[in-house]
């Protein structure tokens, strides 16, 4: 049989090799998906395809809070009028407050607007010849600039401004800017999807290719307090000290190509210290305050109860390498550090799913083994079905005095991130759900989205020196919160509206946040109280001794974004109509961008009579270190009958993995 085989290999190689001219039969429109797609350049030498120039970014923190401008340059270097489509991510928390476009020494601010009627007023500039600016949500992390009638050699650049609060955990403040929308999976109909859906659709460049776009950021920290380090593990800086309290941190001229990678910068107070108390802002009709309540020191219980772990571990595609490399190396610490009086299962996911055990099972030498070679054998293929698998890890029997933690590993890069927040929101009192993130550039909205909804810590694991320390984290949190049972009550204020309504137990060692909102004069006070591991935990801030502070002018804003977050983030994705009301009213009242509300800027001159132009999606590079199997080319067309019998010849003669390797056909590696 040995000497047979090479033969037969080598004529099934030939056939394929002869057939492979088969042409393809492209799918009924009714069966295209969404789906990103990579670019193929050179169709038109007189387009630009890459319109957008360069990114700058400058960022202020004083203190919490973080104000970021963001500009980007856009210039037609063809010799035809374009009309450009750029997808960019934000931070989570960003609340976008405004916008301007500036077009040779014309300078227009943008106007917020309810999203309908911007798009209208948008095709209408378009059609007219006027060139127009349109920036419009997609997700809380996801955002897209339209911009029409850009002529030969025109440059035009966009200015967009946010803030965003940043929250210290166990010590350690941290500001993200992320730089690539990773790739989505979606099995939605393209001709059915919603248009804040449709973002999913953009093309992609190759594996290894980077962007012609540049990229800079530069950032001010003004503490207020001592700073004991700055570090940026995810690029490559130069950090200058103004004093003790206060430094700069820029890009090292050797990042040039830094815009395929979260931009991640962390700064820690001397002593551990950590900016806690009472913010307010006095505006005219109502004033604003930011609480950051001081955590107990965690005390460890002296007896932790049984445990039982679900790993939901995504071995799609889009993980395969480095990703996957690095998730191996952190359930390996996770699930071989288990007690031997706990008992674990593994789901693992990508187009389907597949179990350990039918019941989770004692953490046994043995088992742990078994676990651990099951997930080493994975490559990474295939789709990205995670609610399906949060679903079936849910379904798994309980059994009776486990206390039970799902803990998901993924990049997060599927696009109906909201229907699994409301799945997991409907099974709180079942599980704990607790996420890590891992790669260079996650899907941070599910990321953070799966924590809140869990009412837990998200993880992120950008590189696999860090998958140690966040175990052990990990391990931490889950043996003893910080707090409990935290309740924040308000004595003598009148219309208080707090963000938010209610506080979830403490994990990690960080503030509790709170920002409100009230009417009337400056007094009363507030009083946190909960049950910490040394007993009784309670605290009180006095309005009346806090004076107000023009640096916290902007409370109302993150008041809003914190608000709308609440109503519109983390919830099923349909909206009744009195929420998207509720929503839009608060966008277009502190002028802030939401899914509803939209930034639209038009110079009123007709530069482009008759509005003829092309349309150009700019493409944008692959995260670092994330395949190409996370694009995986057109999925919208489906072989001939004889060359699907090539390939299950193949099988046949191969076995159950096809020898032939192409990526349209190649399934969930599950492998047991």
């Amino acid at each position: 049989m040995r000497s047979i085989r090479p033969v037969v290999v080598a004529s099934i190689l030939l056939i394929v090799a002869m057939c492979w001219t088969v042409p393809l039969v492209a799918a009924p429109d009714a069966a295209k998906t969404l789906a990103p797609y990579f670019l193929v350049e050179g169709e038109e030498s007189t387009v630009d395809q890459f319109p957008l120039k360069s990114t700058d970014v400058q960022v202020s923190i004083g203190g919490v809070i973080a104000e970021v401008t963001v500009r980007q340059s856009y210039q037609n270097g063809g010799d035809r009028p374009i009309n450009a489509r750029y997808v960019f991510p934000a931070s989570t928390r960003a609340a976008v407050h405004g916008m301007k476009i500036t077009i040779g020494e014309k300078v227009i601010i943008a106007r917020i607007k309810e999203r309908e009627a911007a798009q209208a007023e948008f095709r209408e500039a378009k059609a007219s010849g006027k060139t127009a600016s349109l920036l419009e949500q997609q997700r809380p992390n996801v955002f897209m600039m339209s911009v029409a009638n850009v002529l030969p050699g025109d440059i035009v650049d966009i200015e967009l401004i946010y803030t965003e609060l940043l929250v210290p955990t166990d010590g350690a403040y941290e500001f993200v800017f992320p730089t690539v929308v990773g790739p989505r999976y979606s099995s939605q109909p393209e001709a059915t999807a919603p248009a804040e859906d449709r973002f999913v659709k953009n093309p992609y460049l190759k594996e290894g290719l980077a962007t012609p776009s540049r990229f800079s950021i530069a950032t001010q920290i003004a503490a207020g307090l001592p700073i004991q380090e700055i570090a940026c593990p995810s690029h490559l800086v130069k950090t200058t000290w103004t004093d003790k309290t206060a430094g700069s941190v820029t890009l090292d001229e050797s990042e040039t190509a830094g815009g395929d990678r979260d931009y991640i910068l962390r700064y820690r107070l001397a002593g551990r210290q950590i900016a806690s108390g009472l913010l307010v802002y006095e505006g005219p009709e109502e004033n604003y305050f930011l609480l950051l309540a001081e955590p107990p020191q965690r005390v460890s219980p002296a007896d932790i109860p049984a445990r039982e772990y679900i790993f939901v571990v995504d071995v799609s595609g889009s993980m395969h390498g480095y990703p996957l490399d690095v998730a191996k190396g952190l359930l390996k610490d996770l699930i071989g550090r288990i007690r031997a009086t706990d008992t674990f299962n593994v789901v693992l996911f990508s187009g389907t799913s597949a179990l350990l055990a039918e019941h989770s099972v004692q953490a046994t030498p043995e088992n742990v083994a078994r676990a651990l070679a099951l997930i080493d054998r994975q490559q990474g293929g295939g789709g990205t079905e995670l609610l399906a698998a949060m679903k079936r890890a849910m379904g798994i029997p309980h059994a009776e005095g486990f206390s039970r933690s799902i803990v998901l590993v993924t990049d997060g890069f599927i696009d109906a991130e909201r229907d699994l927040f409301g799945s997991i929101g409907e099974n709180l009192d079942e599980a704990n759900v607790f996420v890590f993130g891992i790669g260079s550039s996650v899907n941070r909205y599910l990321i953070e989205g799966v924590a809140k909804a869990g009412l837990s810590e998200p993880f992120v694991v950008t590189k696999p020196d860090e998958a140690p320390a966040a175990a052990e984290k990990f391990r931490e949190y889950v043996q003893s919160p910080v707090l409990t049972g935290i309740e924040l009550k308000t004595e003598g204020l009148e219309g208080v509206a707090m963000e938010p309504a209610s506080i979830p137990d403490l994990f990690a060692e960080r503030p509790i946040v709170v920002t409100g909102k009230w009417r009337g004069a400056r007094t009363g006070r507030l009083v946190v109280t909960g049950h910490g591991g040394a007993g009784e935990y309670r605290q009180e801030f006095d309005l009346e001794r806090t004076e107000p502070s023009e640096a916290a002018a902007a409370l109302p804003i993150l008041w809003a974004r914190t608000r709308i977050g609440r109503l519109s983030e983390f919830g099923p994705r349909s909206v009744d109509p009195q929420t998207k009301a509720e929503i839009t009213e608060l966008g277009l009242k502190y002028n802030l961008l939401t899914a509803y509300t939209s930034f639209i800027a038009v110079h009123e001159e007709i530069r482009n009579p008759g509005g003829e132009a092309q349309n150009v999606k700019q493409p944008l590079p692959l995260p670092k270190n994330v395949s190409e199997l996370a694009v995986g080319g057109d999925t919208r067309s489906v072989p001939e009958p004889g060359l699907g019998w090539l390939i299950a010849l193949a099988m046949l003669v191969f076995g159950s993995r096809c020898a032939i390797g192409c990526l349209r056909c190649r399934p969930l590696s599950i492998r047991f």
